[in-house]
């Protein structure tokens, strides 16, 4: 059970860890004018990564999920899985990914202990890839899906972000190609950032308009599993593949949270779209921290808030998603 919990009951069981900010392509929803490096990167190292990952798993983690930016860019992101995979008590490694260094790597990544992968493909056309992703990788993308499959790993799931007038007509598309194609597809409802109010207006769309589809087309509820993120999840019998909804505007969203964050640089966030951020750099030089650092990461839980600000269009310090792992 885990020993991290906050004053409305929610026990922490899940880490998404950042292991750079960078990131190689421009999506319009998050980095549209491409990665600005801040010139004092100062990413954390495999010995700081090691005792970050101890500490949690002692207080009860069972799920790391590593993330960027895109976490492949780091040469070492083998050895960061490795790290994470051979961590005591750690039952579930995860990564996100653009995909682009999928196709070569999947296997490389599955042996050093990668379990599941998330892929962010936002339309199956092409063309509308490019243009929300100012990179013209489909074809290479969708073949890393395929070796991902291969792999063997787990649970391979498409992240797609919901954008009106640009991908909302894709879902006939979506829901042909997991008819027989065993991924997850999970559709992201568009948050709001500090640099994206106006994008975020021009093409916002409610997931709850997907989930009535949905329910309409015969798509049924799964039960959630303790180690499952705030995704409403759905199955139909005629498909293969699932799909799950994000939701962050719907009511009651953050009554299921279970994860907590630490960016690249060190910081623990208690949410995506709320404080600057705890520096946690300063535990993690040796071993003999690792007490104090689990007594400091038990004492913030306390200041977790029972939920976003979102729908009063309050986004925090959060620039773009890439900054802190999404």
């Amino acid at each position: 059970m885990s020993q991290l919990q906050d004053n409305y009951g929610r026990r922490f069981h899940y880490l998404r860890l950042s292991v750079t900010d960078a990131c190689n392509f421009k999506c319009t929803y998050c980095l549209p004018d491409g990665y600005q490096s801040q010139g004092d990167s100062q990413f954390l190292s495999l010995s700081e990564i090691e005792l970050l990952v101890d500490a949690f798993s002692q207080l009860g983690t069972q799920k790391v999920r590593i993330t960027g930016g895109e976490p492949s860019l780091r040469k070492d992101f083998i050895d960061i899985i490795s790290i994470v995979a051979n961590t005591p008590n750690i039952r579930t490694v995860a990564t996100t990914t653009n995909g682009y260094r999928l196709e070569k790597n999947a296997q490389a990544w599955y042996g050093a202990g990668l379990r599941r992968i998330n892929v962010s493909i936002d339309s199956l056309d092409p063309k509308m890839f490019y243009q929300i992703t100012g990179e013209n990788r489909f074809d290479q993308v969708m073949r890393g899906v395929d070796a991902a499959l291969e792999a063997g790993f787990e649970r391979v799931k498409i992240n797609a972000v919901l954008l009106k007038g640009l991908n909302s007509q894709d879902l006939p598309r979506f829901l042909h190609w997991i008819k027989h194609m065993p991924v997850d597809l999970r559709f992201i409802e568009l948050m709001e950032t500090g640099l994206g109010r106006e994008y975020f207006k021009a093409h916002h769309l409610a997931g709850t308009q997907v989930k009535q589809q949905l329910i309409r087309d015969g798509w049924q509820l799964d039960k959630a599993d303790i180690l499952d993120g705030p995704a409403q999840n759905f199955s139909h019998s005629d498909y293969q593949g699932r799909i799950g909804l994000i939701m962050p505007y719907e009511k009651n969203f953050c009554v299921s949270c279970n994860r907590l964050r630490v960016s690249a640089k060190g910081k623990l966030h208690l949410c995506l779209f709320t404080e600057n951020g705890v520096n946690l750099k300063d535990l993690l030089q040796d071993k003999s921290q690792t007490p104090e650092l689990m007594a400091r990461l038990q004492q913030q839980l306390g200041y977790k808030t029972a939920a976003h600000s979102l729908h009063q269009g309050i986004t925090g310090v959060t620039t773009h998603l890439a900054s802190i792992g999404g």
